[in-house]
């Protein structure tokens, strides 16, 4: 059964909606990589990790999002010149989308942004198929997280295949099509800015949040 998902920052200055959402539309995973926990640290943000720190994700086409209010907050992140584009609201700090360019079209939006009201993630979008990167997971490896994920894989790429070919990804919550570039304030972090950041990151952290 598909419905429309609302989510929203934590201040609740952004709003958007995702629109055919089911768990047969979307995918969900838990990834416990590096760059993930670095973003949400960078953002003052480890409310939203896991016990492991472990970033709960849905992806979702791209024309499947559209904002409804706030757009004059969002900004743009990189890690690294050639990283993904992490997305958030600059009102309160909250994640609302990963991306690659829209030639690999997908956003992955934290879950907890869908726990609105009566409305739950787990609900519209059914619970994490799997996770990823567990060898940066803290105080250890959750069952299941590490090693090649082949089904997790093939099921996160014949999404992104279907989307593109049936046309999902424009129109694109975050590019120009006409540009194919960003059309929010995008910064890209120094070598040394992101280096300060792994000091917060597993698997082995030797700072606190």
């Amino acid at each position: 059964m598909s419905t429309r998902a609302e989510f929203r920052c934590r201040c609740g200055e952004v709003r958007g909606v995702v629109t055919d959402a089911s768990p047969r539309t979307a995918n969900r995973v838990v990834c416990y990589c590096g760059d993930c926990q670095a973003f949400v640290h960078k953002l003052g943000r480890a409310d939203l990790l896991d016990a492991h720190a472990g970033s709960d994700i849905v992806q979702v086409a791209p024309a499947s999002l559209a904002f409804v209010q706030g757009q004059d907050r969002i900004r743009g992140l990189r890690l690294a010149s050639k990283g993904l584009y992490r997305w958030y609201a600059s009102c309160c700090d909250t994640p609302v989308g990963n991306t690659l360019t829209p030639a690999v079209p997908f956003v992955g939006i934290f879950a907890s942004a869908f726990d609105q009201g009566a409305q739950r993630a787990d609900d519209v979008f059914g619970p994490p198929t799997g996770a990823i990167q567990g060898k940066h997971a803290v105080g250890g490896a959750p069952p299941g997280s590490t090693g090649i994920k082949l089904s997790l894989i093939l099921r996160a790429l014949g999404k992104i295949f279907s989307w593109r070919l049936r046309g999902k990804a424009w129109p694109h919550p975050f590019f120009a099509r006409d540009r194919d570039a960003p059309i929010y304030p995008l910064d890209v972090l120094s070598r040394d800015e992101r280096e300060a950041l792994r000091a917060y990151c597993g698997p082995h952290p030797t700072a606190q949040a």
